[in-house]
């Protein structure tokens, strides 16, 4: 019983209009969905991802102002690494982010080009060239040429004190599998990679062996949790039954509107998120503008005045 790869990255950020800027006129991706965090909704929850918002493209963030700034540790997932698909693109982005005043660092990962750099907050960010996948999504037409873009998630990677353990819970629970183990030469630190099925887009996880203080706190370029695809409440519902037979905590299945889900933690410091394929951010928007207006699920509909009063325009 395994997943179809990641579904989303939930990060935080405390300054919502330049990380819109960043992760649209910058990076390059869309707005799809503008709404907010079901749990706080005093905070935006802004997903960017491709044209359609489909999954294993989105990366979202909680807008919570008061977040102290990051802070290095284990226990956390410490990056998020997108996909490109064109034999300059590294080239193109190098130059991209520098003209932005992002600067990166070149690197080989899984024999592929890549490099490495941070959003304005410290967001731990890579772009690695895949040329063997293909891309489900489809490309949106933004500020970065079609060739070039980004074309949803390679690979997220935690960082934690005991590599191998993670690993073995994750084989235990997931049924991940363990493709490949080195030392990073650059840091020195053991890597762990775990691939579901085969690997791929979405589907690898590098575990980074970082001796130093857990960060358990929720800070502003941190991620809050990863998100994996099933395909619809009846597989959720199948995870839910593992988990309760593994013992593990959850948080029971949860309806987001857009999507269903399942909550636990892999550690203190990570969480897991099990998210079904639909319905999708079309099911409240014209798929054409979607992202243009705050979308609030049925259930908070009655406080859209409210809640539109003590959230910052974005513009």
């Amino acid at each position: 019983m395994t997943t179809a790869g990641l579904h989303h990255v939930t990060a935080i950020t405390a300054d919502i209009v330049h990380n819109v800027h960043f992760y649209t006129k910058v990076l390059g991706l869309r707005l799809v969905k503008k709404t907010v965090n079901q749990d706080d909704v005093t905070a935006y929850h802004l997903f960017y991802a491709d044209a359609a918002g489909t999954p294993g493209t989105d990366i979202t963030f909680f807008d919570w102002a008061f977040a102290q700034p990051k802070i290095e540790g284990s226990d956390q997932v410490s990056r998020t690494y997108f996909r490109v698909n064109h034999p300059e693109a590294i080239s193109y982005w190098e130059k991209r982010l520098s003209e932005h005043d992002t600067a990166t660092n070149s690197t080989t990962i899984a024999n592929k080009q890549a490099i490495l750099f941070t959003d304005p907050e410290g967001q731990r960010l890579g772009i690695i060239n895949d040329q063997t996948a293909p891309f489900a999504g489809t490309v949106y037409d933004s500020v970065v040429p079609h060739g070039y873009a980004l074309r949803g998630f390679y690979a997220v990677e935690l960082s934690v004190v005991d590599a191998r353990a993670t690993a073995d819970l994750l084989m235990e629970i997931m049924d991940w599998k363990i493709t490949t183990e080195y030392i990073d030469p650059q840091t020195e630190q053991r890597v762990i990679v775990c691939s579901i099925d085969t690997g791929g887009p979405g589907k690898e996880i590098y575990i980074r062996e970082l001796l130093a203080p857990p960060i358990l706190a929720s800070l502003a370029g941190s991620v809050h949790h990863i998100a994996f695809r099933v395909t619809n409440e009846s597989e959720l519902h199948d995870w839910l039954v593992r988990l309760e037979y593994l013992g593990i905590p959850n948080s029971g299945l949860v309806d987001r509107y857009y999507f269903k889900s399942l909550y636990f933690r892999i550690s203190n410091g990570i969480l897991f998120e099990l998210a079904t394929d639909g319905p999708g951010f079309a099911t409240d928007e014209n798929p054409e503008h979607i992202g243009e207006r705050l979308s609030l699920p049925p259930f908070l509909e009655s406080q859209r005045e409210a809640i539109e009063t003590g959230l910052l325009p974005l513009d």
